[in-house]
């Protein structure tokens, strides 16, 4: 195992990607894909946990995607993404999607996921990440909330046991049998 390193630049893991929605695309309901879009936040998420970690990242999970809203072909779609917590060896990422119709002048919010990532070293073998330093109360709160996330993932990937996720249990004031 690598010894604990620093981020160089944790605020250089903010990332943001902006996509105009072409033809090839959307659907048969000239909307955006589900999968394109997918695609387009893996990239973005991918490359705020390598500039976090200084590595090379592979993509462990992905969490709940759901579509608010439809984007249209035409529509500008902005990604941005953070590392919200480094745990060892992985990082979750938060995804914000936001799509506007610019003639229309209409901006709206699309999308939120958390993708979680693993660094590698030069080996492919999973290495030690920098830990995030959170600077504003919406960092602090995603930070917070990433430990219940993780436990959550680990426990539906059956890496965990329910009665082993003591943040879950303390949401719901759960007490130990």
């Amino acid at each position: 195992m690598s010894e604990t390193r620093k981020s160089k630049f944790p605020r250089e893991s903010f990332v943001s990607m902006t996509e105009l929605v072409l033809p090839n695309d959307t659907n048969t309901f000239n909307n955006l894909m589900g999968g394109r879009l997918m695609h387009w936040m893996d990239i973005v998420s991918a490359i705020a946990a390598q500039k976090h970690s200084n590595r090379h990242v592979v993509t462990a999970s992905v969490d709940n995607i759901s579509f608010k809203h439809p984007i249209r072909l035409g529509n500008v779609v902005t990604l941005r993404a953070r590392v919200t917590r480094a745990f060892q060896s992985s990082m979750e990422v938060r995804i914000d999607v936001d799509a506007e119709d610019i003639p229309a002048a209409h901006k709206f919010e699309s999308n939120a996921a958390y993708f979680t990532f693993v660094a590698l070293d030069k080996d492919g073998k999973p290495t030690d990440v920098p830990a995030v330093v959170t600077e504003t109360p919406e960092e602090a709160e995603y930070y917070e909330g990433a430990l219940r996330r993780r436990q959550l993932r680990l426990i539906l990937a059956g890496r965990m046991k329910p009665s082993e996720a003591a943040e879950l249990r303390s949401i719901f004031d759960i007490k130990e049998s």
